[in-house]
């Protein structure tokens, strides 16, 4: 369910958060991508249902009218008239540097603070699918591939 403004994002989390894929939650592909994200109209209709105006302010859309009206306006109705949505900082109309829900939890340990209402892009972001998402900058990643891999010595 997300967490509202004023919750402690990491209460809702159990220690085992992301470890089936080997995440080391370093928040670096939500720092470098997370600024592009694209709800899915799913996602969309089920925080206009659930009312997260504070997830809705975030994105803007184009109707097929050429208009652009941030999200938390629109009504359900509206979605099948969604012609693109688009990230952006609500106070500015700029497009954010990372990804406004990225909550940085330690020194070197971030969390999604609205990980279980996570657009669909986030939750099916997989960097180790090479030629789709793949992200060779990933710290997990390159310690399963060094694991896989042992460097070869003289």
């Amino acid at each position: 369910m997300g967490t509202r403004r004023g919750e402690d994002p990491e209460s809702i989390f159990s220690s085992d958060y992301d470890e089936a894929d080997g995440c080391l939650q370093c928040g670096l592909c939500c720092k470098i991508f997370g600024d592009r994200i694209t709800p899915a109209p799913e996602n969309l209709f089920s925080w206009m249902e659930d009312g997260r105006d504070d997830i809705l302010r975030f994105f803007i859309a184009c109707l097929d009218d050429g208009r652009w009206v941030w999200c938390n306006e629109l009504s359900p109705r509206d979605i099948s008239g969604i012609h693109v949505v688009e990230m952006r900082d609500p106070s500015t109309g700029g497009f954010p540097t990372v990804c406004p829900f990225l909550r940085r939890i330690a020194k070197n340990r971030y969390i999604c603070g609205i990980h279980e209402l996570k657009p669909d892009m986030c939750r099916n972001y997989q960097p180790w699918v090479w030629g789709e998402t793949y992200f060779n900058r990933c710290p997990a990643l390159k310690k399963k591939e060094e694991s896989r891999w042992p460097k070869c010595r003289e």
